[in-house]
């Protein structure tokens, strides 16, 4: 059970590294370079924060529903 569960949270850790590149990286830096402008570093802080609270708020309801039909199933 723990190496499911091992491997799920990392399955859970990669979507969200692809996510954040998609949605924050690509948005923030169109020329990567060879470091981060300080616009560039303002937008990736701004955009992981808020894409953070909403992946955390997601998982949180998602982990609510799936006791509470777990509770219903016993």
């Amino acid at each position: 059970m723990k190496q499911v569960l091992a491997e799920a949270n990392l399955a859970n850790a990669r979507v969200l590294i692809e996510k954040l590149q998609e949605n924050c990286f690509e948005k923030c830096v169109p020329k990567p370079g060879s470091s981060l402008s300080s616009g560039e570093q303002t937008c990736m802080t701004t955009c992981v924060e808020k894409y953070m609270a909403a992946w955390n708020q997601v998982n949180a309801a998602y982990i609510k529903r799936i006791r509470l039909e777990q509770g219903n199933q016993s």
